[in-house]
């Protein structure tokens, strides 16, 4: 299994890799306007690893950057994670806890009217959810013990009480506030891949209390994170299986499978980097 996971910022990446990469095996992978940091688990998949920046613009261009990039190389994505450290909604997710998305949602991006708030969606602009496959969140949740809740993509972080209690009256399943998740998620659904976003908690969503944010703890639960899935991703729902559909074609053989077949696109062993 091929997966593209996207953070916003190199912490975040290097968290992703420390996890999935115990052994330390990194070959880097140039993509337009970017670095993948390729890693293979040793259980078997590999992961590509890019720091896009902040805010669903440059995650969302950094995503689709690298999923065209695949294709082109004819080794296409099976899965993409958004990742990294956000805010949590208290008291459903705590500071230091881990978070999975059963949907992606663009929580501000609409219009302010004398009525209050309206989405995009309900303006009849498009859409501002990407719901993911359930029994891809429920696999990725066991696996992780992550809890499964709407993570929400915010241009403005929170940072009053007020706004606080506002989203989460809008979208009462909401259990995590980020920047990135939802234009990962747009780029993943223009190419036909599944999307999930996983979110460790780093500090409460609300009033800005930098002495609460646990920033150290939070990248420490993402590595883990992405050690624990990487062991078992062989045992997951195929994502080409996830979805409501009567698509039947054979899935055995994903986008790692192929990298066995060109060695220019795997990551060395220790071996072959040895003189």
């Amino acid at each position: 299994m091929l997966v593209l996971v996207v953070t916003a910022v190199t912490a975040e990446r290097d968290a992703v890799v420390r996890g999935a990469s115990p052994a330390g095996d990194l070959q880097e992978v140039p993509v337009p306007g970017g670095l993948l940091h390729r890693v293979r688990h040793p259980a078997g998949p590999v992961f590509d690893v890019l720091a896009a920046g902040v805010g669903p613009g440059a995650a969302g261009a950094g995503a689709a950057a690298a999923l065209a990039a695949a294709e082109l190389r004819s080794h296409p994505y099976d899965l993409v994670f958004s990742a990294g450290i956000g805010g949590g909604f208290q008291p459903a997710a705590p500071v230091g806890s881990l978070v999975v998305s059963v949907a992606v949602v663009a929580a501000d991006l609409g219009a302010e009217t004398p009525d209050g708030f309206r989405s995009t969606a309900e303006l009849g602009f498009g859409a501002v959810a990407h719901q993911a496959p359930e029994r891809l969140v429920r696999a990725v949740a066991e696996a992780t013990g992550a809890a499964p809740g709407t993570v929400l993509t915010v241009s403005t972080a929170t940072g009053s009480a007020e706004r606080a209690a506002e989203l989460a009256a809008r979208h009462p399943g909401a259990l995590a506030e980020a920047m990135e998740g939802f234009g990962v998620a747009e780029a993943a659904a223009a190419h036909g891949v599944p999307v999930l976003e996983l979110r460790a908690v780093s500090n409460p969503v609300g009033p800005r209390d930098r002495a609460a944010w646990r920033i150290g703890e939070a990248l420490a639960v993402l590595g883990r994170a992405f050690d624990r899935p990487a062991a078992g991703l062989a045992d997951l729902p195929d994502p080409a299986d996830t979805a409501d559909t009567a698509d039947t074609a054979d899935t055995a053989n994903t986008a790692a499978d192929r990298l066995e077949a060109d060695p220019a696109d795997r990551p060395e062993t220790e071996e072959e980097r040895t003189p």
